[in-house]
């Protein structure tokens, strides 16, 4: 399999200025958008905080803070609203890896094309 990554920025609709870019991995297997917890006061403050509980890709269990709402926009794609889930990461070579889950990919609505290993616009809704 591929890696496909994407560029993304995110702004606090509260406090103009407050944003951040980063490249975030596209995890169908995620739910949120997730960034480390060493980056939220980049994002200034937000209205709604929430402490939640997370299962990992390996059965971890791992606590996490949801915040938002933010606006999310990645690269070629209209801004969303949506929230962050902030986490304890370990940079690795000494950057962070994000990824981007689908609840986000579903806001847009971006599909993730396998062969060409990027996001595409999905061009029509289902509403059956």
């Amino acid at each position: 399999m591929g890696r496909i990554t994407t560029s993304v920025e995110i702004n606090n609709p509260f406090e103009p200025g407050k944003a951040l870019r980063c490249d975030a991995l596209v995890d169908t297997g995620a739910s949120h958008m997730i960034l480390p917890r060493a980056w939220k006061d980049r994002l200034g403050t937000v209205p709604k905080s929430s402490k939640v509980e997370k299962e990992t890709a390996d059965q971890k269990s791992i606590g996490g803070e949801v915040c938002g709402p933010f606006t999310i926009q990645l690269e070629g794609f209209r801004p969303v609203s949506g929230e962050v889930l902030f986490i304890d990461m370990y940079p690795d070579n000494g950057a962070y890896e994000p990824l981007l889950g689908y609840l986000v990919l579903e806001a847009l609505p971006a599909a993730v094309d396998m062969l060409g290993h990027r996001l595409v616009p999905v061009k029509r809704l289902d509403l059956k």
